[in-house]
């Protein structure tokens, strides 16, 4: 820093020395060709930005600036960019070894530049463009040459804008390539920062549109493919670069949303120009499909294109469509074919995602703007119906078949989906928005189409023949099984796509689209029994490996898309309970028939699975009383009763359990309390309960002599077994009505009392504590009014004395992550007991308390894995929030007498100890564990004014805003910044007088790493402001630059004296 101090100093004597009027013309050579030499210097421009912030000195200043202007020239064009974009990187947003004040003047400076550097860039562009353009002969007429037509003249304001962009495109050296590749970073990375303004000309948006053309310049690329040699391809590949540099600043500017009102027009005159390069690419002709055009860009440039058009859609549309010159139907046409050619699935997935974003708006649209709603569909329809009837055709392989096949149906994503999968979805969300805005138009699409596919299903029948080793497909030519193939998995297809469109039948629209859903429904009904009757999940093929999933596949969709309109049959239900129609029987008599034959061991998982489901809907949102005395349903409670029936697997086993305690429990909709035959009821489901549970409540251990006692993993798979399928039916009780608790719990209470006696027995069994306690915590969640304050007493105090200090130890440090589980399973039902309104279990609170602090925190105070924790710091939290008179007697005479409105202190120390825990875990790195805890601290003081209270005032408000201040200081949780700061501001506003004059400074004066005149003007810069904005931005300002002058300090050589 001293030599550029010095060499300004001198540069200022030598100015003021040439510019004075004693000075001879001798000396003024002498000192001009010093000067000149000193600027031929390379590394001049460093010291030269130097002295342009820190000189006050016109001559300087001119000076500086000739030598900035010294690499404008030719020869130092391209390291005059880099200069200009590493400043932009460096200085627009600079790191931390700058103050806020020097941040701020940078930015100011900065701007006041930007009109001269995009100035300068512009005229670089034009020059290089129209350097070229002359010497470019005007070529032969090319296919894709003269392409103004009527869209054309609809998209560009003028027939002489379309001319511009009509030119041919130049051919570059590999210089002036060079040179625009930098300028174009250099304004994409400007226009990442800089505000849109009139400093953004429309000169320089038609330049970079000019080089947005590159990329869709398939004749460049294609002549450099032909010359052969390799130079020419790189030029061919630097071409298409410069396409995708110039889209990256066209979408730098699409990506800011707030657009000030005189730059809307430019906006308008860019998607204008953007649209022109879109019809380019889409323009089909004899020499050249779309999707053949397509291929042959650079794949960043499709990208880029890609990422344009949904910023058009998402930010955009509802500035510009009002503007009569924008043609959006023209639009959409346009991107309708860009869609459809992508040459990859990525690229398709995103097109998919810009129609979902176009829909979305549509939708909202028409909502705030109901009166206008035919209109505005009526502008759209066409479009919309041409996007649905295209999006069904990709997913059929009947139409789309060669790309279908490129999709991967094995590997899953993060999403836990396959490619095959993910690409089905997307298309059936747009398929599914479309229904919602014309739902007439949509079904008379798909229904159509899916009959098709049906017809093929339902005709397998009379190709099935007998023989030796049972039913056999006599389909064996090979085109008869690919077609067969195809066909059926066109069919699954269909189904989800019928399916997912269930919710546009009900509610309001149900009487009016009753027709249409129920043809649908009955189709369903109809391919459900069809199914299970000749199943086809168990018949020969000629192509197992092929057609047998298929079948599968196609039964076990049928099922789900049934599903997907239990809600549908609901609403049906409680019409036909007001008709008494034999037609709704009908259906769900049945939908059981079709049921009932998949609920078996034999059937495969995945259709075992889909009947279950199904079994599950209908018992639990459609309800029909006569469900019980169906025989189907009568058949499926006997097998799963019956103890000498094989079991299915776990999953299947608790969903059919679910559905049979269901069809029991749940009211009947449309049904006084006195007709719900509640004593039947009843009884009936105690003796479910007592069928499932048979094996269980025989391990109660007065009932186990030692001579008969049952190998231990026998003894875990029956707990396993039942306690799943227990749990499960609580779970799904615990949101109904008071009678269906109460019987629930009649029927579980003896299995409820084994757990409890069983539970001593495995405490060092952690897989099975695991397990009990999910099903305890379920029960206190669900039942624990059901299950009496005299018993729930009992099961907490049992938990109490099993969890010693050393069983905690035990199951935390030595059992890994299921014992872990087994803690913080304890502690959520913890969670629930202090979070009881009333007395009944105030009594546990200080034992609760005390097993928190002096017995699970100390073992995992220190432990770096969060692992406990979160679950801890919640139960203290809920104990603070809901128990808060415990520590805080409010009398009525403190809160009429104002004066006197301190409450009385109880408990302090177990206060003060939570506290302090809370305080440790700012300290910690967990990032969640951090934001958790601050959320909690922040509720109690919006609603118990934690941060008032005396106690936390006089003793803990300054020490948790020095930790929070030590956290911002140390970035060690950076993303929590903006909460950090909040918090900071709310505590210290409890006290500002305190904060201002007592506890800043003294915070300042315990910093290391500062001097004092550092400190000092630390301590000025921090405004005594009172409002959130300011207050938080002295915080991030005094960490900023606390951090700053720690950076100078530390990089100062040894030794050295500070003034």
């Amino acid at each position: 820093m001293a030599s550029e101090e010095a060499s300004l100093r001198a540069l200022e004597n030598l100015m003021t020395e040439f510019f004075h009027d004693c000075t001879t013309n001798e000396r003024k050579r002498e000192i001009e060709e010093l000067l000149n030499n000193f600027a031929q210097q390379i590394g001049a421009w460093r010291f030269c930005l130097y002295f342009l912030s820190s000189t006050r000195n016109d001559y300087v200043m001119m000076y500086s600036l000739t030598v900035f202007e010294l690499i404008q020239s030719p020869v130092t064009t391209p390291l005059g960019l880099i200069m200009l974009k590493t400043t932009s990187e460096e200085l627009a947003c600079p790191r931390e070894d700058l103050s806020v004040a020097r941040k701020e003047e940078l930015r100011k400076l900065l701007l006041d530049q930007v009109q001269t550097v995009l100035g300068l860039l512009t005229g670089i562009l034009e020059t290089v463009w129209d350097k070229h353009s002359v010497t470019a002969a005007t070529p032969p007429p090319s296919p894709t040459s003269g392409e103004s037509g009527d869209l054309l003249s609809n998209l560009l304001q003028s027939p002489s804008s379309a001319k511009l962009l009509n030119q041919p495109i130049p051919i570059l050296d590999a210089e002036s390539e060079y040179i625009c590749s930098l300028a174009l970073e250099c304004l994409a990375h400007l226009f990442s920062w800089i505000p849109l303004s009139a400093s953004i000309t429309p000169s320089l948006l038609t330049t970079i549109f000019h080089f947005a053309r590159f990329g869709c310049d398939i004749r460049a690329r294609k002549m450099a493919s032909v010359n052969g040699s390799s130079q020419n391809c790189v030029l061919g590949q630097e071409r298409g670069r410069l396409g995708v540099l110039a889209m990256s600043c066209i979408n730098e500017l699409m990506s800011k949303n707030c657009v000030p009102m005189e730059f809307e027009e430019y906006l308008l005159r860019m998607f204008q120009q953007t649209f022109y390069l879109l019809q380019k690419i889409t323009k089909d002709n004899n020499a050249h499909t779309v999707k053949s055009r397509l291929e042959e860009l650079d794949e960043s440039y499709i990208e880029k294109f890609t990422d344009f058009l949904r910023l058009f859609v998402s930010v955009h549309l509802r500035r510009i469509e009002s503007y009569s010159q924008f043609p959006v139907v023209e639009f959409l046409t346009l991107l309708f074919k860009y869609t459809f050619h992508q040459p990859t699935h990525e690229g398709y997935f995103s097109c998919l995602d810009i129609w979902t974003l176009f829909l979305d708006y549509l939708t909202s649209k028409i909502k705030s703007r109901l009166g206008d709603k035919e209109a505005v569909l009526n502008r759209y329809e066409d479009a919309l119906v041409l996007l649905l009837t295209e999006v069904l055709n990709r997913i059929q392989f009947r139409y789309n078949q060669a790309q279908l096949e490129e999709l991967d149906d094995e590997t899953l994503d993060d999403d836990q989906q396959t490619e095959w999968q993910r690409y089905l979805r997307q298309s059936l969300e747009v398929v599914a928005k479309v229904m919602e805005l014309l739902p007439t138009h949509a079904f008379s699409t798909l229904f159509p189409v899916l009959q098709d596919n049906l017809e093929v299903y339902l005709g397998l029948q009379q190709f099935i023949v007998t023989s030796g080793s049972g039913p056999r497909l006599n389909i064996t030519a090979e085109n008869d099984c690919r077609r067969l193939h195809c066909s059926l998995r066109d069919l699954s297809s269909l189904l989800q796509a019928v399916g997912r469109l269930a919710e546009y039948f009900i509610g309001d629209v149900f009487a009016a689209r009753f027709s249409d859903a129920l043809t649908v429904v009955e189709r369903l009904v109809k391919v459900t029994l069809y199914g299970s009757q000749i199943k086809l999940y168990n018949i020969e093929t000629a192509v197992p490996s092929v057609l047998k999933p298929d079948l599968i596949d196609v039964h076990a969709q049928s099922l789900a898309a049934l599903q997907a309109y239990s809600h549908w049959l609901a609403q049906y239900c409680s019409e036909a309970h007001r008709q008494n129609t034999q037609q709704f029987i009908s259906l769900i008599s049945t939908t059981m028939d079709a049921v009932t034959p998949l609920i078996t061991t034999k059937v495969q998982d995945k259709l075992l699975l889909s009947a279950c489901h199904l079994l599950v809907s209908l018992a639990t949102t459609v309800r029909p009383v006569f469900l019980i005395s169906i025989p189907a349903v009568q058949k499926v409670f006997n097998r799963i009763t019956d103890a000498s029936s094989q079991r299915l697997v776990d999953k299947a086993q608790v969903l059919v359990c679910r559905a049979l305690s269901n069809i029991l429990l749940l009211p009947w909709p449309n049904l006084p309390e006195n007709e719900q035959q509640w004593p039947v009821r009843s009884m009936n489901h105690a003796s479910l309960i007592s069928a499932l549970s048979r094996d269980y409540r025989n391990l109660k251990p007065s009932a186990v002599t030692p001579q008969r006692k049952m190998p231990l993993d026998d003894t875990k798979v029956i707990i396993h077994q039942t306690l799943s399928v227990l749990e499960d039916i609580v779970e799904n009780i615990s949101g109904e009505s008071t009678k269906s608790r109460q019987i629930c719990y009649q029927s579980l209470q003896e299995s409820v009392q084994v757990s409890l006696a069983l539970f001593p027995a495995f405490i060092h069994q952690s897989d099975v504590t695991d397990e009990m306690l999910s099903f305890f915590l379920t029960l206190f969640r669900g039942l624990r009014v059901q299950m009496g304050v005299p018993f729930t007493e009992q099961i907490i105090q049992t938990f109490l004395n099993m969890f010693t200090r050393e069983q905690l130890a035990e199951s935390i440090l030595h059992e890994g992550s299921t014992g872990c589980r087994v803690v913080e399973k304890f502690l959520k039902i913890l969670q629930v007991v202090v979070q009881e309104p009333g007395q009944v279990f105030k009594p546990f609170l200080p034992s609760i308390i005390a097993l928190c602090m002096e017995q699970v925190y100390p073992i995992i105070a220190e432990r770096p894995s969060p692992d406990v924790k979160a679950e801890l710091f919640e139960l203290l939290f809920r104990t603070l929030h809901h128990n808060w008179r415990y520590f805080f007697k409010s009398t009525v005479l403190a809160s009429v007498q104002r004066g006197m409105a301190e409450e009385q202190m109880e408990n302090q120390p177990q206060f003060s100890a939570i506290m302090q825990a809370f305080g440790q875990s700012f300290l910690q790195p967990d990032i969640h564990l951090f934001k958790q805890n601050l959320f909690y601290l922040e509720t109690l003081n919006t609603k118990q004014k934690l941060y008032h209270k005396k106690i936390f005032r006089s003793a803990m408000l300054f020490q948790f805003v020095n930790v929070l201040l030590q956290v911002l200081v140390h970035r060690s949780h950076d993303l929590l910044q903006e909460d950090i700061g909040i918090a900071v501001y709310n505590m210290a506003s409890v006290d500002f007088d305190g904060f201002f004059t007592g506890f800043l400074p003294e915070f300042l004066s315990s910093c290391d790493g500062v001097d004092a005149n550092q400190k000092n003007v630390l301590g000025r810069n921090f405004k005594m402001d009172r409002d959130l904005p300011s207050f938080t931005q002295s915080v991030h300002r005094l960490v900023n630059d606390l951090r700053y002058y720690r950076l100078c300090n530390d990089s100062l050589p040894p030794g050295t004296v500070k003034l």
